[in-house]
């Protein structure tokens, strides 16, 4: 089996030239490329990660940190990460928080520097967050996609915006009682990004002379947790809104089955809007805020490999594109 020092040799570079040129980590000119890239063909030869972190001190490993595989956005972030990452010869550690902080305390201080990794990236992770601080303080190479922080690199969308163009939507359609719907549960308080949908909610509604008619209503981030929350706050005619706004798409989508379930017709007689475009949005014709979290998941990766070829590059903070996209969950009041 052909080695490193074989493709070297036969292409007339030191072991550390070819690694670079055949990782793509490092600058290699054209031409030095081309003739490693010749003499590994020739050579069958295939890398091998451990001999290649020993010729470049580089694991060609990227941690991951999420709080859930189970949902929809962050598995859709990882799909991203993991397409970029494997185009670019990197292994992918992956880790759940499960929501815990506990847990991520635990990862940051007894997991992870067990590991050698060239970087990480945390999705959905509070940047106050105490293991999150610990991590930027490790000084690794590290992004985050969400929640973003002064002192690392970041990929995310504008949160209050998206609350900002769904409260419009309703309200020039004519909805004066909007209740929003998530930012988080009441033990743990809302995620950063989804404070900041709360607030430009709120911004909104006191803007459109609407301050009395602010309303917010706690629920996990899920579909059974805006089910759950949507049913109690629909449960009562007198005091039901017209029109809802979920944090997500998935409490969004719960909303919109208790609604059904209560009898309550969509979008004539209660309107609903998400965030996200979930996999799922256009089955339930639902008004939502589009973003790209697959997107998100591969500049999060070209952040990373910048801080990893460069550790004194500049912070990038990357604001990724959204858009309203109008179905049939909402309409005017009737």
């Amino acid at each position: 089996m052909s080695t490193i020092a074989d493709v070297a040799a036969r292409a007339g570079v030191s072991k550390a030239t070819a690694s670079r040129a055949l990782t793509g980590h490092g600058y290699v000119s054209a031409a030095t490329r081309e003739r490693v890239t010749a003499a590994a063909s020739d050579l069958s030869y295939v890398a091998h990660s451990s001999a290649m972190s020993l010729a470049t001190g580089r694991t060609l490993t990227v941690g991951a940190i999420v709080p859930s595989v189970g949902r929809w956005f962050f598995a859709e972030v990882l799909e991203g990460v993991q397409e970029s990452l494997l185009e670019h010869g990197y292994d992918l550690a992956l880790y759940s928080t499960r929501d815990d902080p506990a847990l991520l305390d635990r990862l940051v201080e007894d997991v992870l520097p067990r590991r050698r990794f060239d970087g990480v990236i945390v999705a959905g992770i509070r940047p106050h967050a105490e293991g999150m601080q610990r991590l930027v303080a490790s000084r690794r190479p590290l992004v985050s996609v969400g929640p973003r922080d002064e002192a690392i690199s970041a990929v995310t969308i504008d949160d209050e915006a998206a609350a900002r163009i769904a409260t419009e939507h309703l309200i020039d359609l004519g909805h004066t009682e909007i209740a929003f719907l998530g930012g988080g549960s009441a033990l743990e308080g809302p995620a950063d990004g989804d404070a900041l949908r709360v607030r430009s909610y709120g911004r909104t509604m006191r803007a459109a002379g609407l301050i009395d008619r602010i309303r917010v209503v706690t629920a996990s981030p899920s579909m059974p947790g805006g089910y759950a929350a949507a049913a109690d706050l629909l449960g009562d005619r007198r005091t039901r809104p017209t029109a809802i706004i979920g944090v997500c798409d998935e409490v969004a989508i719960g909303a919109l089955i208790a609604a059904r379930r209560l009898g309550i017709a969509v979008p004539t007689q209660l309107s609903i809007v998400g965030v996200d475009d979930h996999q799922h949005a256009e089955m339930f014709a639902l008004t939502t805020i589009r973003q790209h979290p697959r997107e998100q998941g591969r500049t999060a990766v070209d952040l990373l490999r910048r801080r990893i070829d460069d550790p004194g590059a500049a912070i990038v903070q990357t604001v990724a594109p959204s858009s309203l996209i109008v179905r049939n969950s909402t309409s005017v009041p009737q």
